[in-house]
């Protein structure tokens, strides 16, 4: 996701290959599976690579707090278009970044399964970070070994305006049917329910990962995996035909428009709701500062207790297993992690904290706390989707053409073909 899609204390030495061999620099053991530090008075550059394009500020403001508080450090941050393929070309070409920033998506999962990153599994960093997270990305991988740190958190759902809420006298939905209710409501008075931006496929992503999730279960994809189910199932066509729906109450130019027309729309008022994430809302807010909006959670079934705010880890940090310089990369997610730089970056991003007791205050975002309270979270389905399936698109293409059958006939084919080349 824009997005993801990406969640990134104290200093230790070594990567996985030196697990529990103790923190003395003076270890021979140590000494002898990492290459040495860099000269005394020199300085240590590392690359930090990470993919969210709509963070870069953000992170470039806490690298400089960084770099200015370790004058013998340089870390320099790099986020290019399309990052997730870009790290894969260099991964191939065996130009790793020292340091990593990426959501818990696939290539994760890959890259992780292929040894690219140091093993954190029984590193002090994880003692202040939310279980859920560190569990999930344990999930995502199929391994006891955790392979990053989680950093942040997102969540998708209903992005609406309040404003237009009261105006028509409407209350947060809480099943599908008062969702399409709602929706119906909205169109009758004249407005556009729903932006919805089909022009970037990954932003159909956001209703598909509700939907997904809470008809059919994650589980389902470990499932898939094992061709115990397919997408050819009356479980997985009530998701398609939700996913249909939707398109009723969009506007007129929904195939044409993507995320930035999305955001700039919204922010003028010319919906009542916007299916996206919670990293959209600054977007909304540079476009219009005084917008009063919430997020409510998607509600994709009638059973109000299967209708979860999907979250997941939205940056993680992690090291390259062969950096050089393994002990100053663990000082810079060390940092990454203190309270009150997480706080600064959650506060910017409206994003929510992988760390204890770094808590999300933004009005805007209230609406998703009795959820995060109750446990009635749960993560991305495609997250566990192969990024060679190419599921953004296929759903792209599902929502121009609208033929059911061969929308789940087509997924089940991706995904064998990708099965059958592993």
């Amino acid at each position: 996701m824009k997005k993801t899609l990406a969640v990134m204390m104290t200093s230790v030495l070594a990567l996985s290959v030196l697990a529990g061999c103790g923190n003395e620099k003076t270890n021979n053991e140590a000494a002898s599976n990492t290459t040495a530090p860099a000269a005394k008075g020199e300085k240590v550059k590392l690359e930090f690579f990470q993919n969210k394009a709509e963070a870069k500020a953000s992170f470039d403001a806490l690298i400089k707090k960084f770099n200015d508080a370790n004058p013998n450090i340089t870390v320099t941050q790099v986020n290019p278009p399309d990052a997730e393929t870009v790290l894969k070309t260099r991964v191939a070409k065996k130009d790793v970044p020292d340091i990593i920033g990426l959501g818990a998506t696939d290539t994760f999962a890959q890259l992780s399964k292929s040894g690219l990153f140091a093993d954190f599994s029984n590193d002090p960093l994880n003692a202040n970070i939310q279980p859920s997270y560190i569990n999930m990305l344990k999930k995502l991988t199929g391994s006891e070994q955790l392979y990053a740190i989680p950093f942040t958190a997102n969540a998708s759902g209903v992005i609406y305006n309040k404003t237009v809420f009261k105006d028509l006298g409407l209350s947060i939905p809480k099943t599908w049917d008062e969702l399409t209710a709602t929706a119906q409501k909205v169109k009758d008075a004249g407005k556009t329910p729903f932006y919805l931006t089909i022009k970037d496929s990954w932003t159909v992503m956001v209703p598909f990962n509700s939907l997904s999730t809470d008809i059919v279960g994650i589980d389902f994809y470990e499932q898939r995996s094992k061709d115990a189910v397919k997408f050819d199932s009356p479980a997985f066509r009530e998701v398609a035909e939700k996913q249909l729906k939707l398109l009723d109450f969009g506007q007129k130019d929904m195939m044409g428009k993507g995320y930035n027309d999305g955001n700039t729309a919204f922010a003028k008022g010319e919906s009542a709701m916007y299916l996206q994430g919670v990293w959209a809302i600054p977007e909304i807010k540079k476009a219009n500062p005084s917008i009063d909006l919430g997020v409510f959670p998607f509600p994709a079934t009638n059973d109000v207790a299967k209708n979860k705010v999907i979250s997941g880890v939205d940056t993680l940090l992690t090291i390259s297993k062969d950096t050089k310089h393994a002990e100053e990369a663990k000082k810079f997610i060390a940092f990454m992690l203190q309270p009150e730089n997480v706080q600064s970056y959650i506060d910017e991003q409206k994003a929510f904290s992988a760390v204890k007791n770094v808590n999300q205050t933004d009005a805007s975002v209230q609406d998703l706390n009795a959820s995060f309270a109750s446990g009635a979270i749960d993560d991305f389905s495609d997250h566990y989707i192969p990024s060679a399936v190419k599921a953004d698109t296929i759903i792209q293409s599902y929502l121009q053409k609208k033929d059911v059958n061969a929308y789940v006939k087509q997924l089940d084919t991706e995904w064998d073909k990708v099965a059958s080349r592993k």
